[in-house]
């Protein structure tokens, strides 16, 4: 899988935002802590999403009044820039990117800290696009090994998002928290209905509604 076969798959910008509040709304329920999926709606002046394994890999999708942009840093793959002696990204990551997007590109929450932006993989799309688009004709390295299940770019990781999100997020609660997580529970936050104090309870049997209503509404998710 590469960031060709994400693009290809990844749902419209509206859907796609909704699916990113039910993982921040999934993770506040579950783990108010140390979410791994995070939902920022005033990240300065636009919406900002985020995954973090707490390992060095990560994802942000920003929304814009101009459409999405995706970031992914893999920290195992040799596309990362920490692998080149300049830190320039992987050839052809950018290519084709619109201007109304290359902000991005310099955002400071991005970078080394030394003013290089840091991805493995780079996604994006304008308001009035009808797909995804990524750079054009990347020369992508090796897998890593038989169990890279992420891709030599990453960009596996952006699969959660994709339109079996309920069985994969599922899946993941169950190996990442270490307990059956409540599926219609999961289906009921995806489909962005209201969260309600049975499903708060069904997917955290120690959390109710009220202990969490504030930080749901600050997501822009819709509450009981």
């Amino acid at each position: 899988m590469t960031v060709y076969d994400i693009a290809a798959a990844l749902p419209d910008v509206d859907v796609l935002r909704r699916r990113c509040r039910a993982l921040a709304v999934l993770e506040r329920v579950l783990d108010g802590s140390y979410p791994y999926y995070t939902y920022d709606p005033a990240w300065g002046p636009h919406e900002a999403a985020s995954m973090s394994n707490g390992s060095g890999d990560e994802w942000a999708v920003v929304f814009t009044a101009d459409g999405a942009f995706v970031r992914v840093f893999d920290h195992e793959s040799s596309m990362s820039p920490y692998a080149d002696p300049d830190r320039e990204l992987w050839p052809g990551l950018l290519d084709g990117m619109p201007e109304a997007l290359r902000p991005m590109v310099t955002e400071q929450a991005f970078d080394d800290g030394e003013g290089n932006v840091v991805a493995t993989a780079v996604l994006w799309r304008r308001g009035d696009d009808d797909r995804w688009h990524a750079g054009a004709d990347i020369a992508f390295p090796p897998l890593a090994g038989p169990y890279d299940d992420v891709g030599p770019d990453g960009s596996g990781m952006l699969t959660i998002l994709l339109d079996d999100i309920v069985d994969r997020y599922v899946g993941f609660a169950g190996d990442y928290y270490g307990f059956a997580v409540d599926r219609a529970a999961v289906t009921h936050v995806v489909a962005h209905r209201p969260l309600t104090d049975a499903v708060t309870r069904a997917l955290n049997p120690r959390v109710a509604l009220a202990d969490v209503r504030d930080d749901v509404v600050a997501i822009g998710y819709p509450v009981d």
